[in-house]
């Protein structure tokens, strides 16, 4: 019988005790005495939302299926036992054994978004592992950071042995194999390292140094030792019918965020949205055999027991199957009372009739992203909507009987400008009047259109890699004249206005440029008591505007400057399947309101058809 980390009396003092005591439906058991290498999976935030996460399932699937390999899952501790674990020095320990996580031989940690970073350093403090790399010995787990956030690493650099940049299908089979043969041959952390950093999307900070010139910006990036590659080439996966794939994802104790099963049906976007970060680096678009979804749908809803199934895609309307998919799903669960749930769907009557098939009306709303106001904007950001297909979208979901919508817009975009943002108003307003066009017999009541604003975060490896944000001083200002012009609308009671906090997002975007000094402002500020930060409810603005003054970073500089085209960036390093050239190709054609085709009508020439398996123009993938 496994004896749990926490004692009764520790259960019973916290909140969902079910969230640390693991033995979950498909967890998997093994004897440690029995394998060469335990790995701890670490998703750094709250039980429900890293049980949610799709790559993770992949990954602990993946690995579980080596004999040599016990995986086991690890979560951040919510507010009330981390309170607890540091009055009484429990260390962190992981879900499937109860272990403690030091003893591991490693800690991978998925970083999917900025505002986790404080709670990385929860997870080593509390894990008891130090917080910096330099500070591990032979006795510390490797730990080793990968998901989208280290498509630039460098704000993380100090904390991590390892990173590894891409899809982890690819490199983790040869990585694994090499740490177990070194392992049995007594190699030290150094040795394995050296090998490591070898491996294709590997990269491995301390072999690298950074130089800065007298203006402040990074100046140099270089090996510090011999055979260490100049660049890490981001791996990527084109052979999905070979592909891992979790056949019995582990279900969860408790209601997760994303309660069901996920159906990943293709990866990667042919769209070349300006702004999207995943669109670019998730690149090219793949998709998926139909019969392979098939076996996959049957074995994960067998095996779960869940009553709803999610198609995993960046834009499901563009998987070439989906209609013939649908049917099957249809036809073999549609009496069972299996929903189907179709993220990221794009406005068009396609949609609109797939929606129609799957969700009961009475209770959805259809969600659009505009993301800009003016025709103009669009094609900045190169969205490919025109209002013409925006305004027919919206008449067809009323029609077919949606009187809720959500829109989705950005703040703070390259060129914006005053009429950009009263757009958003007058676009909310068209598609109101829509609704008030069809005959009374046909409406349901009074339509809601919930207008939603986020700020804009330029991110790596996107054409607005070099875009200056806009202050958040600044970002409240085009809120307010939104606000504004949403009161002068006939029609305001029927539409909503809800913003995003933009000193938040500020962050978010030192976060995602910044370089290695970004460091020990996430070191200050957790000293300093921030945690859980992607939670409103516990972000403490003022933590980091102390950390800033007390490690003299000045987060404008990261911010609010428009980097030159010829500067060297952070990421630089990485080779992440979108060209430098193109990019740059991508952010003249922004300013100058420019439409690039999607992939599927021509090849734009971004470099990532050197992957092969896409939907790439076979030749035509270099610029």
């Amino acid at each position: 019988m496994r004896e749990l980390a926490l004692k009764d009396e520790i259960l019973l003092r916290i909140e969902k005790p079910s969230r640390y005591t693991g033995n979950e439906v498909n967890s998997v058991m093994k004897d440690p005495g029995s394998v060469d290498i335990r790995f701890a999976m670490c998703f750094p935030d709250v039980y429900e939302i890293g049980m949610s996460h799709l790559g993770m399932q992949i990954l602990y699937h993946m690995f579980n299926s080596r004999e040599d390999t016990w995986c086991e899952r690890v979560f951040s501790p919510w507010t009330d036992l981390d309170k607890i674990m540091r009055q009484e020095k429990i260390p962190l320990f992981a879900l499937e054994s109860q272990d403690e996580v030091k003893i591991f031989d490693f800690l991978g940690i998925t970083i999917q978004y900025e505002m986790c970073y404080t709670n990385i350093l929860q997870i080593l403090d509390l894990s008891q592992i130090p917080i910096y790399a330099k500070d591990r010995g032979e006795e510390h787990p490797l730990v080793i950071g990968g998901g989208p956030c280290v498509l630039n690493p460098e704000p993380l650099a100090p904390f991590f042995d390892l990173f590894y940049i891409g899809e982890g299908e690819v490199s983790y089979p040869v990585f694994l194999d090499t740490y177990a043969a070194m392992k049995r041959e007594g190699r030290s952390r150094e040795e394995f390292l050296e090998a490591a950093a070898l491996i294709p999307g590997i990269y491995v900070p301390a072999f690298y140094d950074a130089g800065y010139g007298p203006d402040g910006f990074l100046a140099s990036f270089v090996p510090n030792r011999k055979n260490v590659p100049d660049r890490v080439v981001r791996q990527a996966l084109t052979d999905f019918g070979h592909a891992e794939y979790p056949k019995a994802p582990v279900v969860p104790n408790i209601k997760a965020t994303q309660d069901r099963v996920t159906l990943e049906i293709q990866r990667g976007c042919i769209r070349g949205c300006r702004f999207c970060q995943a669109g670019m680096i998730y690149r090219p678009a793949r998709e998926k055999d139909l019969g392979l979804l098939k076996e996959q749908a049957r074995d994960m809803l067998e095996s779960t027991g869940h009553e709803e199934i999610s198609l995993s895609s960046l834009s499901s309307s563009d998987y070439s199957h989906l209609k013939e998919l649908l049917e099957f799903l249809l036809e073999e669960y549609g009496d069972a009372g299996v929903n189907i749930s179709l993220p990221s769907l794009r406005i068009d009557a396609f949609s609109l009739q797939v929606m129609g098939r799957v969700q009961d009306v009475k209770k959805s709303s259809l969600t659009f992203a505009p993301e800009a106001g003016s025709q103009r904007l669009r094609d900045v950001i190169n969205k490919g909507l025109t209002e013409e297909v925006i305004l027919e979208g919206a008449r067809g979901a009323f029609q077919g009987g949606w009187d809720r919508v959500k829109l989705y817009f950005m703040l703070g975009l390259p060129t914006e400008c005053g009429e950009d943002v009263r757009g958003i108003a007058h676009l909310a307003q068209k598609i109101a009047e829509t609704y008030y066009e069809m005959p009374k017999e046909q409406r349901q009541g009074r339509v809601q259109v919930t207008v939603s604003t986020s700020f804009f975060v330029p991110k790596p490896f996107t054409p607005f890699q070099w875009a200056a944000m806009v202050s958040p001083q600044v970002y409240l200002e085009r809120v307010g004249i939104l606000r504004e012009e949403m009161r002068a609308q006939v029609n305001h009671k029927s539409i909503r206005y809800n913003w995003h906090e933009a000193d938040v997002a500020a962050l978010e975007g030192f976060l995602a440029r910044g370089d290695r000094r970004a460091a020990k402002v996430i070191a200050r500020v957790y000293e300093l008591g921030a945690m859980y930060d992607a939670w409103t409810e516990h972000f403490r603005q003022e933590l980091w505007t102390q950390a800033f003054a007390d490690t003299g970073v000045d987060i404008e500089s990261y911010t609010l400057r428009e980097r030159d085209t010829d500067e060297l960036l952070p990421w630089d390093f990485i080779d992440a399947g979108v060209g430098r050239e193109f990019l740059e190709k991508e952010w003249e054609r922004a300013r100058e309101g420019r439409i690039t085709p999607n992939c599927r009508r021509s090849c734009s020439g971004c470099g990532a058809a050197r992957y092969k398996g896409g939907v790439c123009v076979e030749g035509q993938g270099q610029v």
